[in-house]
């Protein structure tokens, strides 16, 4: 089976939307048996997520994993949007939400998660406090808001860490009613029963929106990346894949970042896809 990876389409987004039909046209072209989207399709809000799917006439399985993105809302509730909405309109455009439903074949399994966040890829450089990334507002973004929630007692807070201004928009448009950690860890519970299901498959492909290796993180070039690291992926998500070792291969994107390592058996890829750049990959996986 020749499998059709890409990410990070952001199909809403004026600027991305041309370059994701372009990429499409290319996957269609490319004749693969399979097709696997690894998240931030479109925002949930609107129709967008449909209109980009149904662009792909890819034969064979068509798997679709949430992103971030997805669960972006102007409504009250994103856990509602990912536990029940989202699945429901993918399914019902022909896509598997892999979230749920792995796909196990008699040589091959592919797995995926959302992934999320818990902070513990923040970088220790800053010296921020767990409350402003829990807050995704730095020090520095929360003085310029008088949040005096987040500031009230500054004893551990460094003048460096006033300096850095940064926001992270999933504060605003996320509403998961659960702390990060705690829906990281829902996420977590259903990729480790997947894997256990998959566990006598000998080639296993592991789909995971946010990063889960160092080895696949952007550089930090400047606070306002470092900053936001932390809500790049989470060490947990790496550490449940490297449980299995039957696991060859893992894809995530979200970071706009293209990476690949080699870590003992398992072949890691951040597709690299942004707004500004597309691309896609076609693995073949044993018959």
């Amino acid at each position: 089976m020749r499998l059709l990876v890409t990410a990070d389409l952001h199909y809403n987004h004026a600027r991305s939307k041309p370059l994701a039909i372009e990429v499409i046209d290319r996957m269609n072209r490319a004749g693969g048996d399979g097709v696997l989207v690894v998240g931030d399709t479109a925002v949930a809000d609107g129709e967008e997520i449909e209109a980009c799917l149904s662009r792909f006439n890819i034969a064979g399985p068509k798997l679709f994993l949430c992103g971030n993105h997805e669960l972006w809302t102007r409504g009250a509730d994103s856990h509602a949007l990912f536990t029940n909405d989202l699945p429901r309109r993918v399914e019902a455009l022909g896509w598997r939400w892999l979230e749920t439903q792995p796909l196990i074949e008699r040589s091959f399994a592919i797995v995926g998660t959302v992934g999320w966040y818990d902070y513990s890829f923040a970088s220790a450089r800053l010296g921020i406090p767990a409350r402003f990334y829990e807050a995704k507002m730095s020090p520095g973004a929360a003085a310029y808001l008088r949040r005096e929630d987040l500031l009230g007692d500054r004893s551990d807070l460094s003048a460096d860490a006033l300096e850095v201004v940064a926001r992270w928009n999933d504060g605003k448009f996320v509403k998961l009613h659960r702390s990060d950690a705690a829906f990281l860890a829902e996420c977590l519970a259903r990729l480790t029963a997947d894997l256990e299901l998959a566990s006598h498959v000998p080639h296993v492909v592991v789909a995971s929106h946010h990063v889960p290796f160092r080895e696949l993180l952007p550089p930090g070039r400047y606070s306002q990346v470092e900053f936001a690291k932390a809500y790049l992926g989470s060490e947990r998500i790496g550490e449940v894949i490297r449980r299995f070792d039957n696991v060859r291969e893992v894809f995530c994107g979200h970071s706009h970042f293209a990476a690949e390592a080699r870590l003992g058996e398992i072949r890691a890829v951040n597709m690299g896809s942004s707004y500004r750049h597309k691309v896609f990959e076609m693995i073949d996986l044993p018959d």
